[in-house]
């Protein structure tokens, strides 16, 4: 059985013999690791269909094409027998000096879906099927927001939010909703000199 997807071909096979070609150092490439895992899920007789944030849900829609760590499901909590494919998923990765995180499918934004604006769920978009695995990710205003958030609340993302190119009217519709996720006092002026920085690196003045 073969499996075409996002330009790559891979046979149960790979699994059985334990062919791997893909070399990690603790990241890993969401375009070529997602498929392999729809392939181990495939092989274990189990499916699980979610939705995703973060890096790899940018990767997957071409945002960006750099390397991550995990694979962060916003919803449903991950069941175990999935948990424990992952798990086991990650050990058939690992070759000397290059490791697959244990950890690196899982739940950690869970948290956002209780902020995220109305009806965001109706926004979603397909970014993955394949024969056992389909992931999901929030529509762009929702995940542009997200993405934002996350560069005021752990400065790291400056990067994707560049490569996400949000417009004026686009940063505009989100400060006012990231404003509102911390109650600090001091937040409201950390997220404007944050919107600020991002304007003045995509070449226009927030």
């Amino acid at each position: 059985m073969i499996l075409v997807e996002l330009g790559i071909i891979l046979t149960v096979n790979d699994y059985s013999c334990q062919n791997f070609s893909i070399i990690y150092n603790d990241t890993m490439k969401p375009q070529e690791f997602i498929p392999k895992f729809d392939l181990f899920l495939a092989s274990k007789k189990l499916s699980f269909e979610g939705i995703i944030v973060g890096a790899t849900a940018l990767n997957l829609i071409g945002t960006i094409t750099r390397e991550t760590v995990d694979c962060d499901v916003l919803d449903p909590i991950i069941p175990e027998k999935i948990l424990l494919a992952s798990q086991e998923f990650a050990t058939l990765e690992k070759i000397p000096e290059n490791t697959l995180r244990e950890s690196w499918l899982n739940n950690g934004p869970a948290s956002l879906m209780r902020d995220l604006p109305h009806g965001w769920r109706a926004r979603l978009i397909e970014v993955y099927r394949g024969k056992c695995l389909i992931l999901h990710t929030l529509g762009r205003s929702d995940l542009l927001k997200s993405k934002l958030f996350a560069l005021c609340d752990r400065g790291t993302d400056l990067k994707d939010c560049i490569a996400m190119n949000p417009s004026l009217s686009e940063m505009k519709d989100c400060y006012s909703w990231v404003c509102e996720r911390d109650t600090n006092p001091d937040w409201p002026d950390h997220v404007s000199a944050n919107f600020k920085k991002l304007a003045g690196k995509l070449g226009y003045e927030f």
